[in-house]
């Protein structure tokens, strides 16, 4: 094109979108720097293309994405960090959401708001352009859980000669260097050279992200980055975590999927600017719908899971990523959870006990979100369940993207009362209200009810 051209049509797509995108200009030159490269393997010199020229070739690889234009589902909710400047018994919170766009790939956005005295939520205006997040991948690892990983996945004999040579902590590059020098190898079998390509996979899932702080919340958005979660991420149960030496951060887990295989991820921040992700292993990080409890339990992280997709499980870890020896807490037991049962986010601590808000799906694959109670000291044993739904899809609730389904991923309590946001057939989001006591009292009470 000659240098005219350039402009008269970079002048076009200026005029087109660059009042739907903040500094539109500044995207088309990053989205050019990621391919400097190639124009370097093309024998290009770079310093005969003009601005112009690099702008309008960065716009060739720019497209707009709708990431809500399917479905807006399955919230959690937290208490935000800041609480200033608040009326009496108001609240602030953060709402995390999976938000599934074009090809049904699913990402994680967020949304303010502020539940009042009688507890309306009020959400706060959402920003009108979309960030997407820096991605810093974590660059050291530890050999022993490497190792631990590899055991699990029962592939560790292929990969010991090149750990050995490897110190007890080692970087992200020098062993990539080394799975690449053994792919070189025209003689390896096809096994292994798929087992050097899915421990790269793996060790590729340890990433940190980083927003700019002049995006509002709503406006960043976690992306998929992974090859682990190239069709989504799904689900994320977001919990405000608190240690026992008193430190407090937001930690959750989400479900990332590739199209054939799903892998557990734990993904933790102190300020929703900065967020770390790593893969979750051990044979309880095996399934979907893993939620960590807000706070250690004698000395050690809990999780609750469901490794069989039918079964709410329990699990202690003295770290947040290892989670072994899985063991049954619920079954299902009444007809509208006798498909499967699980959490419906992470456990919230009262007085009484534990209150896990469950989900139960029944005949035609109704969601219904029901409600238990558990010991404080000893979550294995349950105290209470309630033998009906507390909450079922509504008439003009079951039509959506996915249908007769209502669905969360964590609630809080909030003024001696219950607040649940749940999805509603997956193509909106709404909450319900419920009195904290009424609630337990029934819970306690329904140790008498028969199944």
């Amino acid at each position: 094109m000659s240098n005219q051209d350039v402009t008269h049509t970079l002048e076009q797509i200026n005029r087109g979108f660059a009042k739907r995108h903040r500094n539109i200009s500044a995207i088309f030159c990053k989205h050019y720097d990621n391919i400097k490269p190639i124009i370097a393997e093309m024998q290009i010199n770079e310093t005969e293309l003009s601005e112009e020229k690099k702008m309008l070739i960065g716009s060739y690889l720019t497209m707009e994405y709708s990431i809500e234009s399917s479905a807006f589902f399955n919230p959690s909710m937290i208490e935000d960090f800041d609480q200033s400047n608040l009326e009496k018994d108001e609240k602030r919170v953060v709402i995390s959401f999976r938000a599934t766009g074009e090809g049904h790939v699913s990402s994680i956005v967020f949304r303010r708001g502020i539940i009042d005295k009688d507890n309306n939520l009020r959400m706060m205006k959402i920003g009108t352009d979309i960030e997407k997040a820096e991605i810093l991948h974590k660059m050291m690892y530890n050999k022993k859980r490497i190792m631990s990983k590899l055991a699990e996945m029962h592939i560790l004999d292929i990969y010991t000669s090149i750990l050995n040579d490897l110190p007890d902590v080692f970087e992200y590059s020098a062993f990539k260097s080394a799975i690449n020098a053994a792919l070189a190898n025209s003689v390896i079998s096809k096994e292994v050279k798929e087992a050097y390509e899915e421990v790269i996979w793996v060790m590729d899932s340890f990433y940190d992200i980083q927003f700019n702080h002049d995006f509002d919340i709503s406006e960043r958005v976690i992306f998929p980055i992974s090859d682990t979660e190239s069709r989504g991420i799904e689900d994320a149960r977001f919990v405000r975590f608190v240690d026992d030496d008193g430190s407090e951060n937001v930690m959750g887990t989400y479900t990332a999927y590739n199209g054939h295989s799903i892998l557990t991820k734990l993904i933790t921040t102190e300020d929703f600017y900065t967020f770390r992700i790593m893969p979750l292993y051990g044979e309880g990080a095996q399934g979907k719908g893993m939620a960590l409890f807000p706070k250690k339990i004698n000395g050690k992280y809990a999780m609750l899971a469901r490794i069989d997709g039918v079964n709410n499980y329990l699990m202690y870890s003295v770290r947040p990523n290892e989670w072994k020896n899985p063991r049954i807490i619920q079954r299902p037991k009444y007809p509208w959870e006798y498909t499967q049962i699980g959490n419906c986010g992470s456990p919230l601590w009262t007085e009484e006990g534990w209150l896990v808000i469950t989900h139960g799906v029944g005949a035609m694959r109704r969601y219904c979100i029901g409600a238990s109670l558990f010991d404080l000291d000893d979550p294995s044993k349950e105290l209470g369940r309630l033998p009906e739904p507390l909450l079922s899809p509504l008439e003009d609730e079951r039509e959506g993207y996915v249908p007769n389904v209502v669905y969360s991923c964590g609630s809080i309590i909030h003024n001696n009362s219950l607040i649940l946001p749940y999805a509603v057939s997956d193509y909106s989001s709404s909450y319900a209200v419920v009195d904290l006591k009424e609630l337990l009292d029934a819970l306690k009470n329904s140790k008498n009810e028969l199944p």
